[in-house]
C-alpha cells in the first residue's frame, strides 16, 4: 500500500512539474498586437468629405464603441484613406504607420451590403500585393446598408480579395451603417 501511495505521489509531482514548465518559447516574436482604439475612414470626392469613425477607448469590457456612420452621394467616386490610432497613449500612436511598414504581413478588406458600392485598394505592399490603406469607393444608385472593414494579419498573398478566403488572423473588424442618397 505504501508503494502505491509513493507511486501516486511521484506521478502527481511529475505532472505538476510538467504543467508548470518554464518554457516560454514565443514563436511569434515579431507580432506584438497593437491596441487599436480608433478607426477613421475618410472619403473625399473633391468637394465633400465623409468621415466614418469607430472608437472604443475602454476596450471590449467597457462601454460600446462610438460609431459615426456616413451618408454618401449616389453615382460618385471617392478617394479613401484609413487611419488606425491608439488613443490610450499621449500623443495618440498612429498604428497605420506600423501596418504600412509591415505591409507584407497585413491587408485591409472592404465589403458593402449596399448594391452598387465597390471599394478598390489603390496601394500595395513591398511585394506589389494590395494593402488597402488607400482606396477608391464608387457608389451607384441610392440605397442603405453597411460597410465592413477587416484588417488581416499574415493573410495569404495574393488572394481573391475577400477576408473570408485570405486566411491569417483578424486584427480588426468594424462595421458602419451607410446611406447612399
Amino acid at each position: 500500500m505504501k508503494t502505491i501511495k509513493l507511486l501516486a505521489l511521484f506521478i502527481t509531482t511529475s505532472l505538476v512539474f510538467t504543467a508548470c514548465s518554464d518554457d516560454h518559447d514565443d514563436h511569434d516574436h515579431d507580432h506584438e498586437e497593437e491596441l487599436i482604439t480608433t478607426v477613421i475612414y475618410t472619403l473625399t470626392d473633391g468637394n465633400n468629405t465623409v468621415t466614418l469613425q469607430w472608437e472604443d477607448l475602454d476596450g471590449d469590457t467597457g462601454n460600446a464603441p462610438v460609431i459615426t456612420d456616413g451618408i454618401l452621394s449616389a453615382n460618385t467616386t471617392y478617394t479613401g484613406s484609413i487611419q488606425l490610432l491608439n488613443k490610450t497613449e499621449t500623443p495618440a500612436e498612429d498604428i497605420t504607420v506600423e501596418v504600412k511598414t509591415e505591409g507584407d504581413e497585413h491587408e485591409f478588406f472592404y465589403s458593402s451590403s449596399v448594391s452598387g458600392v465597390t471599394i478598390n485598394k489603390t496601394d500595395v505592399d513591398g511585394n506589389d500585393n494590395p494593402l488597402g490603406i488607400k482606396t477608391t469607393l464608387t457608389t451607384g444608385n441610392t440605397g442603405t446598408g453597411s460597410l465592413t472593414i477587416v484588417l488581416k494579419h499574415e493573410p495569404t498573398k495574393p488572394n481573391n480579395g475577400t477576408a473570408d478566403n485570405a486566411g491569417g488572423s483578424t486584427d480588426l473588424e468594424v462595421t458602419f451603417n451607410i446611406s447612399v442618397q
